[in-house]
């Protein structure tokens, strides 16, 4: 049964994106008290919230008749146009106020959707987040947040539910986007990193288990040491939650933002291609985590953990 919705919550929200970020926040804020109106193309991912007190809407411009504050977490710059300015788009809705954003898109894209948002007389709020799928089921998030003071603070009760670290960096749209590409970006050089190494240690006859207890107490610890390795990768069940496009996507804006800015990026170029290689031999759907088959592949080694051996249903 929901609880009663925390002081200072906005009367009246929408989420849109109920997938595997969306639908873990959009359930943290229902069992808070929070009154939803939820839209999503998937229609088993809006059933699932329906059930714990969700009220469903038949598309962007319905949640924005019913929703002054409407939040959405999306998968691609596409997705994010059609859903605020389509034929059913956020924008036509009668109650719109205040557009809350989740999904990463880079900078200049913020700039530009919160122009056209603006025509319509609907201000933007940049919240991009960290954390992963299990860290938003956890409420353990991080959200980096820039847009107009007022408008922070009353989305904050919100932002609290579902993050556990909550950060403004600036007042313009935009600038938490900079944040979070710099946060992917030492987070895909991590996991890159982590995948060569292990690939290495396996070959040379070191135990991978081994490998991440005696990392996770040295200075070459990281979070792909600390929990994709561990959890993902040594288990072969590669189940961390992100797929290589939204991966392949924040890269390439991160690239894209640095050039802009005049940033020369060595490592982060090189990690881009190997992405881009990744992509092509495997496809946009895998886990992000399944980038050490391919060095794997070079190898001639697999990278296998204790837990991998244990039958199905067997680790928690």
């Amino acid at each position: 049964m929901a609880g009663k919705a925390a002081k200072g919550t906005p009367a009246s929200v929408g989420f849109i994106g109920t997938g595997s970020m969306g639908g873990p926040m959009a359930a943290r804020m229902l069992a808070q008290g929070v009154p939803l109106v939820v839209y999503d193309t998937s229609s088993r991912a809006v059933a699932a919230l329906v059930k714990k007190g969700a009220r469903a809407a038949r598309s962007p411009a319905e949640v924005a008749d019913r929703a002054a504050t409407v939040l959405f977490c999306l998968p691609s710059l596409e997705a994010i146009r059609e859903v605020l300015f389509g034929r059913r788009g956020v924008v036509h809705g009668r109650a719109r106020k205040l557009a809350v954003n989740f999904s990463t898109t880079g900078a200049e894209f913020v700039r530009e959707i919160a122009s056209g948002l603006a025509e319509h007389r609907v201000a933007l709020l940049d919240c991009p987040i960290t954390g992963g799928s299990r860290g938003a089921a956890a409420g353990t998030l991080s959200i980096s947040v820039s847009g107009g003071a007022a408008h922070c603070r009353a989305v904050d009760p919100l932002l609290r539910m579902v993050a556990k670290h909550v950060f403004r960096v600036g007042p313009q749209p935009g600038q938490a986007q900079t944040m979070k590409l710099i946060n992917n970006l030492l987070s895909f050089v991590a996991l890159a990193g982590t995948c060569e190494a292990f690939v290495m240690g396996v070959k040379a006859g070191l135990d991978a288990d081994m490998m991440v207890e005696i990392l996770n107490t040295g200075t070459g610890r990281n979070s792909a040491t600390e929990t994709k390795m561990p959890l993902n990768v040594l288990p072969r069940t590669f189940d961390y939650g992100a797929k290589m496009a939204i991966s392949w996507k924040d890269l390439r804006l991160c690239l894209e933002e640095a050039e802009a800015l005049g940033v020369t990026m060595w490592v982060g170029s090189a990690v881009r291609q190997l992405w881009g290689y990744a992509v092509a031999h495997g496809g946009t759907e895998p886990d992000v985590t399944t980038l050490v088959k391919h060095i794997e592949a070079w190898a001639g080694v697999e990278v296998k953990g204790r837990a991998a051996a244990r039958p199905k249903g067997g680790r928690k």
